[in-house]
């Protein structure tokens, strides 16, 4: 069992059970995953009972309201975003305490990062996620339009989306207004912080992403798309290009009738830099069963588990052994998975804070006129 820790001290006693309660949101295919992983770390630690709690809706304000009563669980599923608003408030066990034996070496660095906040690591990553563009390789063929390659320009992009473009049935390129769609665009071209809407290199970036849909219109309007969300405008043949994350893998696995692939975000003035959000394991500060809280972690981030939640399609593995092992570039579509791992090399955590979320609320509300113009 490969681990981050030394475990020589951290055994369960012989004589006596302890159950440790494990939280986790995720959809139906990855509990499908995660239960029989912790049914079998049950059975090489019998001395250890999972009290697994599956918060599928509301995940965050549910375990706020554990944590307030003094019931938060052992160990819990925790993504970079939210991660500044425990860590400040003291709930999270630091796990640099144990940085002798932790073996970071075999997680992406930004990943680590990313679970990093005041230079003490909170969690352990178990997934990585950046954006890449997806694109229909039967509509490029259909236009005579080469497909895109690897270290591309933003005007080659923005050529290849005109070229791509036949309203009002197909636009060459996706747009969402949530901050994670249009942060590539910014981060692209300077912006190193957190967005701040009158901040000039954000502007820079806005404005860019802005015209794709008012300027170009390569891009659909907010009244083209109506109901209709980008993947099933990309699944219906109306987008030729659509900026999302290897969460769709299985989806247009299942559901495109049509040849695709991907490809890098492209390259602008501070080169293809997509934004990196990881998910991990936490361990609650006022666990009880600390020690083995840790050994569930580090069976959970092993490299056998960590292959078990790529083979899914859904995840890119915060494991490097895992993301370059067959259980991840399965030869499935996409034929270019490897992109993915490219993606990440190149990208930086999501800046991110304890406001965060009020950040990107108020945001939201001044890009919205911007964006609909």
């Amino acid at each position: 069992m490969v681990g981050f820790l030394c475990l020589n001290n951290l055994k369960s006693g012989q004589d006596r059970q302890v159950v440790i309660q494990f939280a986790s949101w995720g959809s139906e295919s990855e509990i499908k995953i995660l239960k029989p992983l912790l049914e079998n770390f049950e059975k090489e630690n019998p001395n250890i009972k999972i009290d697994f709690l599956h918060i599928p809706q509301n995940y965050f304000q549910k375990i706020h309201l554990l944590i307030a009563s003094n019931t938060a669980p052992d160990v819990i599923f925790m993504n970079n975003q939210y991660l500044p608003i425990y860590a400040n408030a003291g709930v999270l066990e630091d796990l640099s305490q144990y940085d002798k034996d932790f073996q970071r070496d075999k997680f992406f660095e930004s990943s680590i990062k990313a679970l990093t906040y005041d230079k003490k690591i909170y969690a352990i990553p178990r997934d990585i996620s950046t954006l890449v563009i997806f694109y229909n390789k039967d509509i490029f063929d259909k236009y005579g339009v080469n497909y895109p390659k690897e270290n591309w320009s933003y005007d080659e992009f923005l050529k290849t989306a005109k070229k791509l473009t036949h309203r009002p049935n197909l636009y060459g390129i996706s747009f969402e207004e949530e901050p994670i769609f249009y942060l590539p665009y910014l981060m692209s071209f300077g912006l190193e912080k957190i967005p701040e809407y009158d901040d000039l290199s954000t502007q820079k970036g806005l404005k860019l992403y802005a015209e794709l849909r008012n300027k170009y219109h390569v891009a659909p309007l907010k009244t083209e798309s109506a109901s209709a969300t980008m993947a099933q405008m990309f699944l219906q043949g109306k987008l030729a290009m659509h900026l999302t994350g290897r969460w769709l893998v299985p989806k247009y696995r299942q559901d495109a009738k049509f040849r695709w692939d991907v490809v890098t975000f492209p390259v602008g003035s501070s080169g293809s830099i997509a934004p990196a959000d990881v998910s991990g394991w936490a361990v609650s500060k006022n666990s009880k069963h600390k020690k083995e809280a840790i050994m569930l972690i580090q069976y959970l981030s092993s490299e056998k588990s960590a292959e078990k939640f790529a083979q899914s399609g859904l995840v890119v593995p915060a494991r490097i052994d895992a993301a370059y092992s067959k259980a991840f570039l399965d030869g499935k579509s996409p034929k270019n998975a490897q992109v993915f791992i490219d993606s990440v090399l190149t990208s930086v955590p999501t800046p991110v804070s304890v406001d965060y979320k009020e950040k990107m609320d108020l945001l939201k509300k001044k890009t919205e006129v911007l964006f609909n113009k």
